[in-house]
């Protein structure tokens, strides 16, 4: 795998994954499928470990592909090639801002922007929660559901809506002790 290409390609991701981590998740769904070194079906570990990790989830999930396409090399370029792009607009954007703030053009497009991001996360929820709960290949719609996942996912969601003040990592090592006990 050619490096440069794998700065290029995020790069890219980097410059339209408006909205964060998750936003960078259709463009590498689209990596998926047009190179040999990712496949669709390891992308929900690799969003599973992105996560778990301290820092920027994008970067993680950057550098989680990168690794798979050239080892620690390009886990740095394709890191490297995330957060170059978003870091030279943010520094033009607050150069110039104090400038165009007042400027209607300037606000419209801010406010394009919001929705546009709402779209590229409800995708990236929509890719996730297919591959959590949906089994391809099934015969018949209702063996096609992962009944098993999908409780769990509502047990969780309960709890993290009662328990808010318990630590996140509770329910980290609780779901997965769930997956190693139910063999998910």
């Amino acid at each position: 795998m050619n490096v440069l290409l794998l700065y290029i390609e995020f790069f890219a991701i980097g410059i339209f994954s408006i909205g964060g981590g998750l936003a960078t998740l259709p463009f590498i769904y689209r990596l998926a499928g047009k190179y040999p070194w990712l496949e669709a079906a390891q992308i929900p570990d690799m969003l599973a470990v992105a996560q778990l990790l301290p820092g920027a989830m994008g970067v993680n999930l950057g550098a989680y592909v990168g690794i798979h396409a050239a080892d620690v090399a390009g886990a740095f370029v394709a890191a490297s090639g995330l957060v170059s792009a978003p870091v030279m607009i943010i520094i033009v954007i607050a150069r110039l801002y104090d400038d165009f703030k007042k400027n209607q053009a300037v606000q419209s497009v801010f406010e394009g922007l919001r929705p546009a991001a709402a779209g590229l996360l409800a995708s990236a929820g929509y890719g996730v929660l297919k591959l959590a709960f949906y089994r391809q290949g099934a015969g018949v719609w209702y063996q096609s559901i992962k009944l098993q996942e999908c409780f769990i996912s509502v047990i969780f969601y309960i709890l993290l809506a009662h328990f808010k003040k318990l630590p996140t990592v509770l329910f980290i090592v609780a779901g997965a002790l769930a997956g190693i006990i139910l063999k998910l």
